[in-house]
């Protein structure tokens, strides 16, 4: 899924069409995750593994960055299912952001990639009555519905992703 200068040119995913077999409601989300998709691989080209979990002035470091955008997705999608949370994921949850150097980028990005397709596969399945069937969140059971959590992973990825940038920028410029 790496980019390449030619894909560089094209236009933003959400300029490209449908994505094909998503439901129309849920193009908007699936746009969203197929352009962090993008972005992520090319923000972090030519970013050094040695990088990868700096705080430029106490920030979040890169590494955090990419293991929230595939936990948080990862999250929404078992609320979305009306799924309680699990143990390995309350565990991923937990070590979001901890240095690990055994965590390379390219795993990172590889889950990212990953856990996006297998959203995408879950987007196929999701007939317009669902989005408005209430879900909970967490162990305080907020109230949100099936198209509030899809949406939510979508533009929480991208929320990340701006973050990601900044981060990367500095980071490169040193």
């Amino acid at each position: 899924m790496k980019n390449t200068d030619k894909e560089e040119t094209k236009p933003e995913v959400w300029l490209r069409g449908p994505v094909p077999g998503i439901p129309a409601l849920l193009q908007p989300s699936a746009h969203a995750l197929l352009q962090v998709r993008e972005d992520i691989y090319r923000y972090t080209r030519d970013l050094p593994q040695t990088a990868l979990w700096t705080k430029p002035v106490g920030r979040a470091s890169v590494g955090f960055h990419l293991q929230h955008l595939t936990g948080v997705l990862d999250r929404m999608l078992t609320y979305a299912k009306a799924n309680e949370l699990s143990e390995s994921q309350f565990e991923f949850l937990q070590k979001e952001g901890v240095f690990n150097s055994e965590i390379t980028l390219e795993r990172l990005l590889k889950a990212f990639e990953l856990k996006s397709e297998e959203a995408l596969k879950f987007f196929k399945t999701v007939p317009d009555n669902m989005l408005t069937e209430t879900r909970t969140v967490g162990r305080k059971k907020l109230p949100s519905t099936v198209a509030g959590l899809l949406f939510h992973a979508a533009e929480h990825a991208q929320r990340h992703v701006g973050q990601l940038l900044v981060t990367t920028s500095i980071l490169k410029d040193r």
